[in-house]
């Protein structure tokens, strides 16, 4: 896919550096000249200097047509032009917007954007869904909540520790989409060997989530709704 990103430091950079593992085109544009010039170096990808606000910086990253946006300014209201601005005059297909209030993101969903993402939001989710399980570190409803993203940290003696993701009894319809290991990031394929403190991220529907848990981790309720 073809993903702009526009603004963002270390959000910028950890992204970057995961869609480039995925081999996703990217444009970045950034309105910090030295921070330019970093991601230009660190990752051999066009980067663009100048505010993303503004459409003749958008023009110049000839982002037209593009499949997603990402917008990472600290603005609220930044954020929303870019991502409006995308759409309507760059016919991005989808946009993804970070907001600093969480009360934004109902209004940004209704202005067209299609994910808004608050940290303060993520961290109210992730303490209710996750409750008494310790090993579950964050939790994120995707798509209007039809899917849930899952991280989960594989401690030494759970049941995931030690074996390929083949021999894991998941069912159909789950996906582990990545794998961090310290401060390294792999793909997962099915010979892969899980190892104990791995976190990994599993995408599934809300459902399936108390099963994905007790599979990985055996912490959860004891039987599955």
């Amino acid at each position: 896919m073809r993903i702009a990103i526009a603004g963002g430091k270390t959000k910028a950079d950890f992204l970057i550096r995961s869609l480039l593992g995925k081999k996703h085109r990217l444009v970045v544009i950034n309105d910090d000249p030295a921070y330019c010039g970093y991601l230009s170096r660190t990752h051999g990808i066009p980067v663009v200097q100048g505010d993303a606000c503004k459409r003749y910086v958008l023009d110049d990253a000839e982002i037209d047509g593009f499949d997603i946006l990402i917008a990472l300014r600290p603005l609220d209201a930044d954020n929303l032009v870019i991502c409006q601005t995308a759409k309507r005059l760059y016919h991005v297909r989808k946009t993804v917007a970070v907001v600093a209030n969480p009360k934004n993101v109902a209004v940004f969903q209704k202005l067209g954007v299609n994910t808004a993402i608050s940290a303060t939001w993520m961290v109210a989710e992730m303490i209710e869904q996750a409750s008494t399980v310790e090993s579950l570190v964050s939790s994120l409803s995707v798509e209007h909540g039809r899917l849930v993203l899952t991280e989960l940290l594989v401690e030494p003696g759970a049941p995931a520790a030690g074996r390929r993701i083949m021999e894991l009894p998941l069912g159909e319809n789950i996906v582990i989409s990545c794998i961090l290991r310290g401060v390294d990031m792999l793909a997962p394929q099915g010979k892969t060997v899980i190892q104990p403190r791995d976190k990994l991220l599993v995408l599934c529907a809300p459902e399936r989530q108390e099963h994905v848990i007790r599979v990985v981790t055996g912490e959860g309720k004891e039987h599955e709704k």
